[in-house]
C-alpha cells in the first residue's frame, strides 16, 4: 500500500509562497531539480496527486500540464467549484475537480493510485489542513536558501504539539536546495 506524502519547498525563512501567493522565487533551480533522483524517485513512485486549485491554476494555461507536468498521473484537485471547461487530458493525466474537501481528494486519490503513493502539492493553506487532520504519511520538505521576508508560513495555525516527526532522510541538492524527509506519527 502506498503512502501519502504531503511535499512543499520552504524558503530558509519558512515561507511556503510569498506575499502574492507566489511559489516562483522557491524555484529557481527547477530545471536542475527535474533532474535529479529525488523528483525522479518521486515521480516514480506516485500514483495520483493531490493538489489544491490554487496550485491547479499556476500555470497561465492549464491545458500545459497535460504534456508537461512531471508527475503524469491522475490528478485531484479540491476546489469550492470546479472549472467551466475541463483541462485537456491524456491517456496518462486526468483531471478530477473535488468540490467536497480536501479528505475527499485524498481518498479518491488512494483509489487512483493503484497501491503506489499518493503525493499532496503542498502550499501553506494545504499544509495547515493535511497536518491538521492527520492526513499525510510521510512530509517532504526542501529547504531553498533565499529570504522571502514576507508570505505564507505553512506551519502557523496548526497543533504542532500532537505532530510528532521522524527524520527518516536529508539530501543536500544542486544550487543549494536541501531535502528532507519526515515520517509522521499518527
Amino acid at each position: 500500500m502506498g503512502k501519502v506524502i504531503l511535499g512543499l519547498t520552504i524558503s530558509l525563512d519558512g515561507f511556503a509562497e510569498d506575499i502574492n501567493g507566489s511559489v516562483g522565487k522557491l524555484y529557481p533551480d527547477l530545471n536542475t531539480l527535474r533532474d535529479s533522483e529525488v523528483l525522479k524517485e518521486s515521480i516514480l513512485n506516485t500514483g495520483s496527486v493531490v493538489m489544491s486549485k490554487k496550485e491547479f491554476d499556476m500555470p497561465e494555461d492549464p491545458d500545459s500540464l497535460a504534456d508537461n507536468y512531471e508527475y503524469q498521473v491522475p490528478i485531484f484537485i479540491f476546489t469550492d467549484k470546479a472549472p467551466e471547461k475541463h483541462p485537456k487530458e491524456t491517456d496518462r493525466i486526468s483531471f478530477t475537480f473535488v468540490t467536497d474537501g480536501i479528505e475527499s481528494a485524498i481518498r479518491q486519490a488512494k483509489a487512483a493510485a493503484g497501491g503506489k503513493d499518493v503525493t499532496i502539492i503542498g502550499s501553506a493553506i494545504t499544509t495547515q489542513l493535511c497536518l491538521g487532520a492527520g492526513l499525510a504519511d510521510e512530509m517532504h520538505v526542501d529547504i531553498i536558501p533565499i529570504f522571502l521576508k514576507a508570505g505564507f508560513r505553512p506551519f502557523e495555525n496548526i497543533n504542532t504539539g500532537s505532530i510528532k516527526l521522524e527524520r527518516i532522510k536529508l539530501v543536500e541538492l544542486p544550487g543549494g536546495r536541501t531535502h528532507i524527509r519526515f515520517r509522521i506519527a499518527k
